[in-house]
C-alpha cells in the first residue's frame, strides 16, 4: 500500500507545476488580438543615445515648463542604428507627464520615417528596461536562494498572473465583456493553480481554496453594492478617460472598477487561506484526535491573530499612493467631511474597508472548510488503521485435556 502511496502524493504535488508551465507556455503565444494596432505601424520605436541638448526653446515660468528640447542621438537599434539625428521633447507644462533629458541619458525613441529616410523623431521617454530587467533578475534570484524549490513555485505563480492579466483580463475588458464574470474567472482560476502550487492537489489545497473562493464571492458582492450606495463612477481610475477617447466609449468603467476592488484584495485573501489551512494541518498533524469543530477552532484562533494586521496592510497598500493627495488637504486646510465625500478619496475606503470585509469573512471560511476536509482526512485514515488490528485474529492459549 505505501508503494503505491508516494507515487500518489507526488503526482498530486508536482501536477500544478506542469499545469502551470503548460499554461504558461499557452498564454505565452497565444495573440492579444491588439499586436497590430495602427497607431505603431509606420513608426519605428527604439532606444537612443543623447549626445547634446538644447533648452533654448523652452520657457520657464516658476514650475511649470513650456516648449520643446531638442536632442541630439545616436539611434542604438533598429534599421536605423548608429545613425546621428535629432529628436524633439515637446513639454506640456506637466511635472507629472513631462520629461528632460541630459547628456548621456537612454531615451526611448519614436522614429518616424519614409522610404527609409528619417523623417522626425519624438522622445518618448527614459529607457529603463536594462534596470527593469536587472531588478527582475535580483528578485527572482533572492525568492530562489531563499525559498529553493518552494521559490520557483513562486516565481512560475508571478508570470503565470502576469500573463493571464496581460494576455486574458485586458483583452477581453477591451472587447467589452463583463468585468465582473472575466475577473471572477480570472481570479478563481489564479486561486486554484497558485494555492495548488503550494500545497499540490490534495485536502490542504480544496481546504485553502474553498475559504479564498468565498472571500472573494463575499468581496466581489459588497464592492458592487457599496460602489452603486457611493455613486462612485469608473472614471475615477487612473488613465480610464484616455480609453473613452481612444474609441472605446463603450467601455463600463464602473464595472471595471467594482471588479478591480475584489481582484485587488485576492492576493491577501490567498495569502490568510493559507496561512490558516496550513496552522489547521499542523494541528491535526499533531492531534489526529481532533474533532473538525475542534480543528476549525483553531484556525479561527490564528485568523484572528492575523487579522489585525492584513487589514493594515491593505490600508497601507492602497492609501500609500495618496500620500501627496492627503498632502494637498492638509495644506490647504480642508475640512474632513469635505476629504471624505471626495470621490477619490471614497474610492479608496470602498478598496481598504471591503477588502479587509473579504479578509475578515475568509477567516472562518477557511477555518471551518480546513476543520472539515483535513479532520475527515485524519479521522478515515485512523480507522482505516484501525480495522486490521480489530481483525486480526486473537491467540488462543491451548489448554492440556
Amino acid at each position: 500500500m505505501e508503494h503505491h502511496l508516494i507515487p500518489t502524493q507526488s503526482i498530486r504535488y508536482h501536477a500544478p507545476v506542469w499545469v502551470c508551465v503548460l499554461l504558461t507556455l499557452l498564454l505565452i503565444l497565444l495573440p492579444t488580438g491588439y499586436e497590430d494596432n495602427v497607431v505603431f505601424q509606420e513608426s519605428d520605436i527604439q532606444p537612443a543615445l543623447v549626445l547634446q541638448t538644447d533648452e533654448s526653446s523652452i520657457v520657464d515660468t516658476g514650475l511649470v515648463r513650456s516648449g520643446e528640447q531638442r536632442c541630439q542621438l545616436e539611434i542604438l537599434g533598429g534599421a536605423f542604428k548608429g545613425q546621428t539625428v535629432t529628436g524633439t521633447n515637446a513639454l506640456n507644462g506637466s511635472l507629472e507627464q513631462d520629461k528632460i533629458f541630459a547628456s548621456g541619458d537612454k531615451a526611448l525613441v519614436r522614429i518616424n520615417y519614409q522610404d527609409n529616410q528619417v523623417l522626425s523623431v519624438s522622445m518618448i521617454d527614459h529607457y529603463r528596461m536594462p534596470w527593469e530587467i536587472l531588478l527582475g533578475a535580483l528578485f527572482v534570484l533572492l525568492l530562489i536562494l531563499f525559498a529553493g524549490k518552494t521559490g520557483i513555485r513562486a516565481v512560475l505563480s508571478f508570470v503565470l498572473t502576469v500573463l493571464m492579466i496581460w494576455k486574458v483580463l485586458v483583452p477581453l475588458y477591451l472587447k467589452d465583456w463583463n468585468p465582473i464574470w472575466v475577473g471572477l474567472a480570472m481570479t478563481l482560476v489564479l486561486t486554484v493553480l497558485i494555492i495548488a502550487l503550494v500545497y499540490g492537489f490534495d485536502q490542504r489545497c480544496a481546504a485553502a481554496v474553498s475559504g479564498s473562493a468565498l472571500g472573494i464571492l463575499v468581496t466581489c458582492g459588497m464592492g458592487i453594492l457599496f460602489t452603486d450606495l457611493f455613486q462612485i463612477h469608473g472614471a475615477v481610475m487612473s488613465y480610464s478617460e484616455s480609453l473613452l477617447y481612444a474609441g472605446y466609449q463603450d467601455l463600463n468603467l464602473t464595472r471595471i472598477f467594482m471588479a478591480s476592488i475584489f481582484i485587488g484584495a485576492s492576493g491577501a485573501i490567498m495569502d490568510l487561506s493559507v496561512d490558516i489551512t496550513s496552522a489547521v494541518h499542523e494541528v491535526v498533524e499533531k492531534r489526529p484526535d481532533l474533532s473538525w469543530w475542534e480543528a476549525a477552532r483553531s484556525g479561527m484562533n490564528v485568523g484572528r491573530a492575523a487579522m489585525g494586521t492584513m487589514t493594515t496592510t491593505l490600508l497601507f497598500a492602497y492609501s500609500g499612493g495618496y500620500v501627496a493627495l492627503l498632502m494637498v488637504f492638509m495644506a490647504q486646510g480642508t475640512p474632513l467631511s469635505n476629504i471624505f465625500n471626495y470621490k477619490y478619496v471614497a474610492a479608496e475606503i470602498i478598496h481598504t474597508v471591503i477588502g479587509s470585509f473579504g479578509l475578515v469573512t475568509v477567516a472562518p471560511f477557511t477555518a471551518l472548510c480546513a476543520g472539515l476536509f483535513l479532520s475527515r482526512k485524519q479521522e478515515t485514515s485512523a480507522s482505516s488503521d484501525s480495522i486490521p488490528q480489530q481483525q486480526a485474529p486473537a491467540s488462543v492459549p491451548q489448554s492440556n485435556p
